[in-house]
C-alpha cells in the first residue's frame, strides 16, 4: 500500500482508539479497512456494527466510497432501511452496502476518517 494510505489507516486508528481496527493489502497500493465496533445510532436495533471500506492506491484523490456495515442491520421502527442502503458484500462478507459518494472531493480536507465519521452520523439521522 502506497504510504499515504498507510497513514490514513493510523489517522483512522487515532479517531477510533476504542475500537479493533484492521487493514488488509489490497495489493493495488490501497488496503481493505474494518472497524469493530461502531454504534450506528438509535434508528437501528443493532446498537454495535462493523464498518469496512477500501481505500483505493488514489487516495486521497479518490473517495471512499462506498462503506459496507453488518448485514442485519434493521430499523428499530420496523420501516425498511430506506435510501442508499443495500445489500452487498465486502470483502467476501454479507454486508449492507452504505452509498454516500462525496460530489466534491477536497483531498486536503476530506480524510478516510473523516468520512467515516459523516457516513455513522448519516445513519444515526435516519
Amino acid at each position: 500500500m502506497t504510504p499515504t494510505v498507510a497513514e490514513a489507516i493510523n489517522e483512522v486508528r487515532e479517531t477510533f482508539a476504542g475500537a479493533v481496527v484492521t487493514a488488509r493489502d489490497d495489493h493495488e497500493g490501497g488496503a481493505y479497512v474494518r472497524i469493530e465496533s461502531v454504534d450506528p445510532g438509535a434508528p437501528y436495533v443493532q446498537r454495535e456494527t462493523w464498518i469496512g471500506f477500501r481505500i483505493t492506491g488514489q487516495y486521497p484523490y479518490a473517495d471512499v466510497y462506498p462503506l459496507f456495515v453488518r448485514p442485519d442491520l434493521r430499523r428499530s421502527d420496523g420501516r425498511p432501511l430506506g435510501e442508499a442502503l443495500t445489500t452487498a458484500t465486502f470483502d467476501g462478507q454479507p454486508a449492507v452496502q452504505v452509498s454516500r459518494r462525496q460530489n466534491h472531493l477536497d483531498p486536503g480536507a476530506d480524510t478516510a476518517a473523516l468520512k467515516v465519521l459523516k457516513v455513522l452520523q448519516w445513519l444515526a439521522s435516519r
